[in-house]
C-alpha cells in the first residue's frame, strides 16, 4: 500500500505571474474548526462587527462553556473562540444558530463585511453603511453561487470618512457626499447610485467567481488572477441592470473610448443594438482617516479597546446594556446606547473591567498574534512580552514568527520574535530585556495614516 504523499506546497509565482492555488481555502469558520496548539479554533463572521445584546450573551456563554473563556477580535472585526474541544462542533453550531449568528451554514465563511463602525451614529459620514452591510449580508446568503467565495474575500463599506476604505477590500463601496457611491475593484472603479450599491457589490463578487473559474488557478482573491483573466466588471454591472460610470484619476482627462467600444455579453434582444459599455479607467485615491480614539464618541456612543485584542467573557458582558455593539478592525468595540447611566459612568465601569478607555492608556494601539503556547509556529510568548509595551501614538504589532498574523493595516512598529529572548524592532535586533526601550524609541510621535498593505 502506497504511503500518503504530503500536499504539494502552493506554487510561488514569479514577478508579474498569478499565484496558483492547488488546494481549497482552509480558512477556519464557525463550522469548520481549525486545530491549533491550544485546541480547536472557531472564527465567526460578523458583518460590520455587529452583535445584538442576545448575541453578546450567546458568545460569552460559548467562550465560557466550550472555549478558554475569551473572545478574540480579528483585524476584520470578526470574533474568534479558542481552546475548543474536538467534539464541541455540534453544540457550538446549535448555540450560534439559536442566537441568529448562523443565518446560512453554507455561506458562514464568506460573510466578510467590514463597514465604518460609527456610521449612522456621529453624523460624519455620507451614508449609513451599517444598513448596507445588513442588506449585503442578506444578498450574499440568498445567492447560492456566493458560497463559492473564499473565506478571505473581503467586502469593505466606507461611509466616506475613509476609516475602513484603506483596509484592502476586494470589493469596496465608498459613499460620496453627493449621494453617489464609488465602487472600487482593485485599480478599477465605477461611480454609481447608492440605490445600486449592494447589488453592484454582489455582481462584482460573482464576476470574480466567473473569472476565477475561467482562469483555473484556484484564485481566492482578484489580485491572484492572471492578467488575461481579469473579471469583466463592467459587463457584470450591465447584466445586473446597473448604470455605472468609469472613474478617471484626478488631474487627468477621462479616457475617451475609441469606436468600436467593447461589447459585453449578454447583448440586447435580436434586432436591437448590442449593449455598449465603456472600459473602466484607474480610480482616484481612496480617502483615509485614523480610527476613532477610545472614549466618548460624537453622538454619545462609547469606544473601548480590547487589551491585546482579546475580551474575557466578563468584559464582553460588561458592555451591556446596549442597543448593540460593533466590533472593529482595530480590536475595539463601539457601544451603541448606554442605558440609564451617563457615558462617563459607563466608561469608568468598563475601565474597572480592564478595558482600554483612553488613547494614552497602557496597551492602547498594541496588537499581537496568538504566540506561544497557542501557535506552534511562534518562537516566543509574544503576548506576555507585549504587555510591557509602552503607550504611544504609532501602533505596534508583535509577531511570533515572520508570517505576521493579525497585523493591523497602516503605519506601525513591527516587533518580530526571532527566538526565546531575541526580537527585531523595525528590523533592528534587540533582546527581551531591552525590548520595552527599543519599542519606545521606535514610537515616533507621528500621525497615524492608514494605507493598504
Amino acid at each position: 500500500m502506497l504511503a500518503a504523499m504530503p500536499p504539494t506546497p502552493p506554487t510561488t509565482p514569479e514577478p508579474g505571474e498569478a499565484r496558483i492555488r492547488d488546494r481549497g481555502d482552509a480558512c477556519p469558520g464557525a463550522l469548520r474548526l481549525h486545530l491549533a496548539e491550544d485546541g480547536r479554533l472557531a472564527r465567526l463572521r460578523l458583518p460590520a462587527g455587529r452583535l445584538t445584546s442576545r448575541q453578546v450573551e450567546a458568545l460569552a456563554a460559548a467562550a465560557e462553556t466550550l472555549g478558554d473563556g475569551r473572545i478574540s477580535i480579528t483585524s476584520r472585526g470578526n470574533a474568534e473562540l479558542r481552546g475548543l474541544a474536538d467534539d464541541c462542533g455540534a453544540e457550538l453550531a446549535a448555540l450560534l444558530a439559536e442566537a441568529g449568528l448562523l443565518p446560512s451554514p453554507t455561506h458562514e465563511r464568506v460573510r466578510n463585511i467590514v463597514a465604518s463602525p460609527t456610521a449612522g451614529l456621529d453624523g460624519l459620514g455620507h451614508a449609513d453603511v451599517q444598513l448596507w452591510a445588513r442588506e449585503l449580508d442578506a444578498a450574499l446568503c440568498a445567492e447560492p453561487r456566493a458560497a463559492s467565495l473564499s473565506g478571505r474575500f473581503l467586502f469593505v463599506l466606507d461611509d466616506g470618512r475613509g476609516d475602513v476604505a484603506p483596509l484592502g477590500g476586494d470589493v469596496s463601496l465608498v459613499a460620496g457626499e453627493d449621494g453617489s457611491v464609488l465602487l472600487r475593484l482593485g485599480p478599477t472603479a465605477f461611480r454609481l447610485t447608492a440605490a445600486d450599491a449592494v447589488r453592484a457589490a454582489l455582481a462584482a463578487a460573482l464576476a470574480f467567481l466567473d473569472a476565477a473559474e475561467a482562469a483555473g488557478n484556484g484564485a481566492w482573491r482578484p489580485q491572484e488572477l492572471p492578467d488575461d483573466h481579469a473579471p469583466d466588471w463592467a459587463g457584470a454591472l450591465t447584466a445586473a441592470g446597473i448604470t455605472a460610470e468609469p472613474v478617471a484619476e484626478p488631474g487627468r482627462e477621462p479616457v475617451r473610448i475609441p469606436e468600436p467600444v467593447r461589447v459585453h455579453e449578454p447583448v440586447s434582444d435580436p434586432g436591437r443594438e448590442p449593449v455598449r459599455v465603456p472600459e473602466p479607467v484607474p480610480a482616484p485615491p481612496l480617502p483615509a482617516s485614523p480610527p476613532p480614539a477610545p472614549g466618548v464618541l460624537r453622538g454619545g456612543a462609547l469606544y473601548v479597546l480590547a487589551p491585546l485584542g482579546r475580551l474575557t467573557a466578563a468584559q464582553l458582558r460588561a458592555l451591556l446594556p446596549a442597543d448593540e455593539i460593533r466590533l472593529t478592525p482595530w480590536r475595539g468595540v463601539v457601544v451603541v446606547g448606554t442605558g440609564t447611566r451617563t457615558a462617563a459612568d459607563r466608561l469608568a465601569r468598563l475601565e474597572s473591567y480592564g478595558l482600554i478607555t483612553r488613547p494614552d492608556a497602557p496597551g492602547a494601539g498594541v496588537t499581537v498574534c496568538t504566540g506561544r503556547p497557542g501557535c506552534a509556529k511562534s518562537l516566543a510568548d509574544v503576548r506576555a512580552d507585549a504587555l510591557a509595551a509602552p503607550a504611544g501614538r504609532l501602533p505596534v504589532h508583535f509577531s511570533g514568527c515572520a508570517r505576521g498574523c493579525g497585523h493591523p493595516y497602516g503605519d506601525r512598529i513591527e516587533v518580530l520574535a526571532t527566538g526565546d529572548d531575541t526580537y527585531l524592532v523595525d528590523g533592528a535586533p534587540t533582546s527581551r530585556t531591552s525590548l520595552s526601550g527599543a519599542v519606545a524609541a521606535a514610537r515616533t510621535p507621528v500621525d497615524h495614516t492608514p494605507h493598504t498593505r
